[in-house]
């Protein structure tokens, strides 16, 4: 993640800084594109997450171990004025975490200490993108908005909890996102590389059935947070 994340920076960087290439007039590709009121196209992509804990009482923190998930989805944008759209991004992601907590006389073995976390998200966001003035055939852009997404992982109706070996989590997370890109005008088609950060809003735990449970008793909220890195093609 953090090689892709340094690649697309250095090249929006090497092409912002090289003013030449940018005012110097050129054949523009899909010039059209943009003008369309309604406008389709798919996604594809990673993703890292992580969760945020908040403690009822200060403790030693519980450690995540994060993985690189995948993402894939459809992409649906109306055009509201020339720099702003309302886009729909329907999707499905892929992603895991593995939860490490600090050792306690109440674990019964070593196997108590790791929590594996896995979640596919049935991922629904709404967001607004403003766009800055085309360059030749490059045009920057920032997003932010909101989410939900539906867990097919979350297990939150499930009785065993984590005397049983199950870490539980709400179903229906709400997320608040911001992100930016930036759009290439290739031949063929449009090429989006973006970066977007996503934090949830809502406490995702589900506890345990016991109140002084060493697994949840002392957390607070829970909460994700998360970078995907996304390429769009339209």
């Amino acid at each position: 993640m953090r090689v892709f994340i340094i690649i697309i920076f250095c090249f929006i960087f090497s092409q912002a800084s090289n003013a030449q290439w940018l005012t110097k007039p050129r054949v523009q590709n899909q010039q059209n594109f943009d003008k369309k009121p309604i406008r389709w196209g798919y996604y594809l992509g990673f993703n890292s997450f992580d969760y945020n804990f908040d403690y009822i009482e200060q403790q030693e923190d519980i450690q995540v171990t994060r993985s690189i998930g995948f993402n894939v989805g459809l992409i649906g944008s109306l055009r509201l004025s020339e720099y702003i759209d309302l886009r729909f991004e329907p999707g499905l992601s892929f992603t895991r975490r593995d939860l490490t907590y600090a050792p306690d006389p109440r674990f019964e073995g070593e196997n108590d200490l790791l929590r594996e976390v896995p979640a596919t998200y049935i991922y629904l966001p709404l967001l607004l993108k403003i766009n800055t003035k085309r360059l030749n055939n490059v045009r920057p852009f920032v997003t932010f908005g909101i989410s939900t997404a539906t867990n097919l992982s979350s297990n939150e109706k499930n009785p065993d909890d984590n005397f049983a070996g199950q870490f539980r989590t709400t179903t229906n997370p709400f997320f608040y996102e911001v992100g930016f890109g930036i759009e290439l005008y290739l031949y063929f088609f449009k090429l989006t590389p973006s970066i977007r950060g996503i934090f949830a809003t809502s406490d995702e735990l589900v506890r345990d059935n016991v109140a002084n449970s060493p697994w949840t008793g002392n957390i607070s909220k829970l909460s994700s947070r998360g970078v995907f890195l996304n390429f769009t093609f339209q």
